[in-house]
């Protein structure tokens, strides 16, 4: 079979996407080309590689299995160019990390750091709830995931690099932000606002309340820690969130920090990647220089 590096692109983009009019935005190109290359590739092929029902775009299962195939050869050709730049002496490529929302408050920093020692390198960081990260790397569509609870059904290298302390917040002024040694039982005929079932942050609170056999009044669920903070301030419930999401002193956000004697949950913030997995040089390079410099954080 004659095929392109760039059809391969081209497809692994309507792969991604599922649709020819957003591959071509993705790829710079005109909507005309992108059908033509699909054209083109279907019938090198021999087989319908996708359907089209209704606005949207099906991968046929020979379309999965040449995504599959695209995807394993993109990556090592992109490992193949970064070990040339490394005996170059150059450190150029792509580093691909998706991380757990929550890990929006302090990757960032990471990976800047990371770029001004690496100037070469792109950095595409994608940041999503729990349950899209665990996809992302079913799917092996990264080269490192930052998450707090690792998936248990999967066979993953895992590092663990920093601490995610978990705490209860509450509106600064409530009744019980200046009082210590709280017990759970004491927040019994409290409302509750918590992150959405599935997130990292709330396995952990479930976890952890089930341990203590408390059972939270649930007022809300919501998918972002802003939401929880700003309803937490306005008087809706008390949260739980992870110390980080407190990027500065709770109390410019008119919050207060619980002092409760099963509290802060202890958790990690892990790093994964499948077991298997060859990372390129440029990750390992990320992988050492998290490990130097997250305990600073």
């Amino acid at each position: 079979m004659n095929i392109t590096f760039r059809q391969m692109n081209v497809f692994l983009a309507v792969a991604q996407l599922k649709s020819i009019t957003a591959a071509a935005e993705a790829c710079y190109v005109t909507q005309p080309t992108v059908s033509m290359q699909m054209k083109e590739l279907t019938d090198t092929i021999g087989l319908p590689l996708y359907e089209q029902i209704g606005k949207r775009l099906h991968l046929t299962e020979a379309g999965e299995s040449l995504a599959e195939t695209a995807q394993a050869m993109t990556e090592e050709w992109s490992r193949f160019e970064q070990t040339i730049e490394a005996m170059k002496g150059h450190k150029k490529g792509r580093l691909r990390v998706a991380v757990a929302s929550t890990a929006k408050y302090f990757v960032p920093r990471i990976l800047g750091d990371f770029c001004h020692a690496y100037p070469e390198v792109d950095i595409s960081l994608e940041v999503l709830n729990r349950d899209g990260v665990v996809q992302r790397l079913k799917e092996n569509a990264d080269d490192l995931y930052i998450m707090s609870i690792p998936p248990e059904d999967m066979a993953l290298e895992k590092q663990a690099f920093m601490e995610n302390p978990l705490v209860v917040i509450a509106p600064i002024n409530h009744a019980l932000a200046y009082q210590t040694g709280l017990s759970l039982k004491s927040l019994e005929n409290e409302s509750f606002v918590l992150r959405e079932r599935g997130s990292g942050t709330r396995l952990a609170c479930n976890r952890h309340f089930e341990e203590h056999q408390f059972k939270p009044k649930v007022r809300l669920e919501l998918g972002s820690n802003e939401a929880i903070k700003q309803a937490v301030a306005g008087d809706l419930g008390l949260g739980v969130i992870s110390r980080h999401a407190l990027a500065g002193k709770a109390e410019n956000e008119g919050l207060a920090v619980l002092d409760i004697e099963t509290f802060p949950i202890h958790a990690n913030w892990w790093l994964l990647y499948p077991q298997g997995k060859k990372l390129s040089p440029i990750a390992k390079e990320f992988i050492a220089h998290l490990q130097a410099t997250a305990h600073k954080l």
